[in-house]
């Protein structure tokens, strides 16, 4: 099985292993944490989450989702949603990081490297991600890391029973598709 391991300045993004459970269940176990993501991703966030969640990142293929690692263990995880049909050339960027690593900058490395794989190994043309309103400072990650400001997607999430806004952020391919000819 081939792995994935991107060695950053401030962290790792590499492949999950299995031994990265316990580590996951400390960093993920937060509402904070949970506050930001998607309800997919579970609260409380058990042991039995984690394997879960390693077992079905590891087995993805192509692999997708990697572990966000600061000396050796796992702090949080990142991701490529690739898309399909008329979306094909585009995918979702995700990611999240447990609260003690908040403000080290480990976030937008981590974005700009998956980002740069994410360009380089699957053709694509665009990344995009979405922002809920109340996190700001998930915006300025993306903004750090080449992404723009696309558009205020209002009402169009649902969280903690509360419906908001959502941002949207994107990067296209360096390079991207040659203009159509001038009429």
């Amino acid at each position: 099985m081939v792995t994935l391991r991107l060695p950053l300045p401030g962290c790792v993004v590499r492949s999950y292993r299995p031994e990265d459970a316990a580590a996951l269940v400390r960093h993920g176990d937060d509402r904070r944490v949970w506050r930001n993501l998607r309800d997919r991703f579970p609260h409380p966030y058990s042991h039995a989450d984690a394997v879960s969640w390693i077992r079905q990142a590891t087995s993805d293929r192509p692999e997708v989702h990697f572990a966000v690692a600061l000396d050796g263990q796992a702090v949080g995880g990142i991701g490529l949603e690739l898309q399909s049909d008329i979306h094909r050339r585009s995918a979702e960027i995700g990611y999240w990081l447990g609260a003690s690593c908040w403000g080290r900058g480990i976030a937008t490395e981590a974005v700009r490297a998956v980002t740069a794989y994410g360009f380089s190994r699957f053709e694509l043309c665009r990344i995009y991600a979405l922002v809920f309103e109340w996190n700001p400072a998930s915006g300025r990650v993306l903004e750090k890391a080449g992404y723009s400001l696309e558009g205020r997607l209002r009402r169009a999430v649902v969280k903690e029973g509360q419906v908001l806004d959502a941002f949207l952020y994107a990067v296209v391919a360096p390079g991207g598709p040659a203009a159509p000819p001038a009429d």
